[in-house]
């Protein structure tokens, strides 16, 4: 619904007699689980004031309904690393959350083409990864609220928020129009036109995903009053609020696929499998401690297998020859059903910036900031972590715009970090060759030499909770810059000794000779040069693949081992 359609509104319901509400101090959008995060950690500051949170979709189901989580395959699963489970408990729910999950203590990959697989337990990390469906969490928190601040929150499920103003006005609140409204599937959002109202709010916290629905509007707001100033007040304005979308070039769509492993498979670590040519990428996660596996395929859009109505019996057919690990495990009746599925589709990279707040009490924060693919870890964890640095900007400051304000500037560069990283592990082609193969194969080889002095692969610094993440790229910055002064300088070393060798041999065997030598020199070093980097080159190769061949650990004490 467009910004002109509700000041088209707002004049209607003013007419039908309906005026600004009394103010809610605070008002959510987004009722995942960043939102739900904010509303506890709101309602535990200011006892006495009221939360608002409005969502689009309908209140998310008992995380205790056994009868909604048996279908393993209808929910998308996630995992809690450490920065995820420190801000839930920070805020009294992560006991809670912990009884919803399954520990993954490890992981099994299979690489592109291969009958081994490497399996890896996770050895001294500070915390083992919990996996649950990201509605369970959600469910979780939703049930939290309702046991604990009832009173106090509001939570209002099937509504959609457009902001009207951001207190340009004077008032130092926002003003926001909330209607009924009723998401179907595959179908645009369909609003009750009659059923409009407006409230205003001293704290608004966009939390509303990859929607992003609060900053969309900022953006415009921000365009329209910068074009209003002269040049001179435009300049010292400073960078416009921008949401910054990528193009995604590594386009993948899902199809979520239930597994019951054998008796002999463990089921507390992660399945992962590839195919050559990057046709097909499957993860398997446990739903439940059972055996029961949420396995999610990943294949591109316009991939015959990928698409709703795929033949059954060639969906057999490709399980067979792409996963004949997983052949055994899924039964025809399930191939039949998930052959005929419709796809999911992931998000592209995207982010908001320079700043992320607006005027005097608008924040924006989770996934409505940064969004990610879920490949690593980086959506959820990051999106419950920027409520526990609200929080602390909050303690640590005297109003809200000063909180915001703070928060802009502890989070901001994070967020464009966060993205521009989990972007660069997945560039396709000769971009990711020099974006993420071989930055991963000089952190293997260099932190083996001298842990000390470098540090692991990011894959494995993003895992850490201690860290920022603008301080995790100057870190990886730094021992990049390292690492190619040092074969700078030992390239430069070898060539000196090599021209002085030629010239030796030149004088005892004529410049014919000479020639052949170094023919034959530079066919060696081409040779050993493949022969290394050729492992590292196979197409469709992915983190996990890389991690297996370079021996590198996800932490620095992994324990590995290869098993069929």
């Amino acid at each position: 619904m467009k910004y002109t359609q509700f000041l088209f509104l707002f004049s209607l319901s003013v007419a039908n007699g309906y005026g600004v509400i009394p103010t809610s101090t605070t008002v959510i959008c987004g009722g995942g689980p960043a939102g739900l995060l904010g509303a506890i950690m709101m309602a535990q500051k200011f006892p006495d004031q009221k939360v608002k949170v409005f969502d689009r979709l309908e209140p998310p189901p008992s995380p205790f309904d056994s009868t909604v989580w048996s279908d393993i395959s209808r929910f998308y699963l996630i995992g809690l690393s450490g920065r995820g489970q420190v801000s839930l408990d920070k805020f009294g729910v992560w006991n809670e959350v912990e009884d919803a999950c399954t520990a993954v203590v490890g992981r099994k990959d299979w690489a592109p083409g291969s009958n081994e697989a490497v399996e890896r337990i996770y050895l001294d990390r500070n915390f083992t990864t919990q996996v649950l469906p990201r509605d369970k969490l959600v469910g979780v928190l939703y049930q939290h609220i309702l046991d604990n601040y009832s009173s106090q929150v509001e939570l209002n499920y099937g509504y959609d928020v457009q902001p009207l103003n951001f207190g340009e006005d004077g008032s130092g609140a926002v003003t926001l129009a909330v209607t009924k409204c009723s998401e179907k599937e595959n179908q645009d959002l369909e609003c009750d036109m009659n059923s409009v109202n407006h409230i205003t709010a001293d704290f608004l916290i966009a939390a509303d995903g990859t929607a992003r629905t609060i900053a969309n509007e900022i953006e415009e707001n921000d365009k329209k009053r910068r074009k209003l100033m002269n040049p001179l007040k435009r300049l010292l304005a400073g960078k416009p609020f921008t949401v910054t979308r990528y193009e995604d070039d590594n386009k993948r769509i899902y199809k979520t696929i239930p597994m019951k492993l054998p008796a002999d498979w463990r089921p507390d670590i992660n399945y992962s499998a590839r195919s050559k040519g990057g046709r097909l990428i499957l993860d398997a996660l446990p739903a439940n401690e059972k055996g029961e596996f949420c396995g999610v395929m990943l294949l591109r859009k316009d991939d015959e297998m990928a698409q709703s109505d795929a033949d059954p019996q060639k969906f057999r057919e490709f399980i067979n020859e792409y996963l004949p690990m997983f052949s055994n495990i899924v039964d025809d009746g399930t191939v039949s059903k998930v052959a005929q599925k419709s796809p999911s589709f992931i998000p592209a990279f995207r982010y908001v910036g320079p700043r992320l707040h607006c005027g005097e009490c608008t924040v924006v924060l989770g996934d409505c900031a940064h969004t990610v693919k879920p490949y690593f870890g980086l959506g959820a964890n990051c999106a419950l972590e920027d409520i526990v640095i609200l929080s602390d900007a909050i303690d640590e400051t005297e109003s809200v715009k000063d909180a915001i304000q703070d928060f802009s500037k502890r989070r901001a560069k994070d967020s464009k970090t966060i993205v521009r990283i989990s972007r660069d592990l997945d560039r396709p082609g000769t971009l990711g060759v020099f974006t993420f193969v071989i930055p991963i194969i000089l952190d293997a080889i260099f932190s083996k030499i001298a842990p000390k002095v470098f540090a692991p692969n990011m894959i494995s610094m993003v895992q850490r909770e201690d860290m920022t993440f603008e301080n995790i790229g100057k870190r990886k910055r730094m021992d990049r810059f390292l690492q190619l002064t040092i074969i700078s300088a030992g390239i430069s070393g070898a060539t000196a000794s090599i021209r002085a060798i030629l010239r030796t041999w030149g004088r005892l065997l004529g410049r014919r000779e000479l020639l052949i030598a170094r023919s034959i020199g530079m066919s060696i070093l081409g040779c050993v040069f493949l022969q290394k980097t050729l492992p590292f080159l196979v197409p469709g190769m992915a983190p996990a693949d890389l991690l297996a061949i370079t021996k590198t650990s996800v932490t620095e004490k992994d324990a590995i081992s290869a098993k069929r």
